[in-house]
């Protein structure tokens, strides 16, 4: 039995309906991939470098008011914390905050005005970064300064230190 001319007509517009539905779902995946792309990438930064830098940022505000405590907040507050300076490791949250507190907060000490600059945020991973610097610390007998080189991780939505390795250059007056 052959089929009649409306019946060829009806299937040829449901094929090409079918076919124009296809083209217009195509061409809405194509204009969706850059915008979904370009969303996942602003909050890898957003959760990236841009909240590595606010933590520094944070510690800077802190340590400039005297909140060592603040300044703290910033390092993971684990016994894994690892702080390498002057050719010492100390290892754990506690012995590093004992350690700023005895250098900068005993009697006669003062914590000064600090800066960081030079900052250079690099992802290892969306987790995982290494961040390395300048520190400078103005005090009113001296001034201090050195590099530090930071391993950052990202524990659910916070980056903290996980190891701090900082180098003084020589003392100024």
């Amino acid at each position: 039995m052959a089929a009649s001319p409306a019946n060829s007509a009806t299937q040829w517009w449901t094929r090409r309906r079918i076919v124009m539905a296809l083209w217009l779902l195509l061409g809405i995946v194509v204009l969706l991939v850059p915008v979904l792309w370009n969303t996942q990438a602003e909050a890898h930064r957003a959760t990236g470098p841009n909240a590595i830098r606010r933590v520094l940022d944070d510690q800077v505000l802190a340590w400039n008011r005297g909140d060592l405590e603040g300044f703290m907040q910033g390092y993971w507050a684990s016994d894994e914390l690892m702080f390498v300076s002057r050719g010492k490791t100390t290892q754990g949250w506690q012995a590093t905050l004992d350690g700023y507190q005895q250098r900068y907060q005993a009697e006669g000490k003062e914590m000064g005005q600090l800066a960081f600059s030079d900052v250079e945020v690099e992802m290892a991973s969306h987790d995982a970064a290494r961040v390395t610097g300048r520190w400078n610390l103005m005090r009113k007998a001296q001034r201090d300064g050195g590099t530090f080189a930071l391993n950052f991780r990202r524990f659910e939505s916070e980056w903290k230190i996980v190891r701090d390795e900082t180098t003084s250059d020589e003392t100024t007056n």
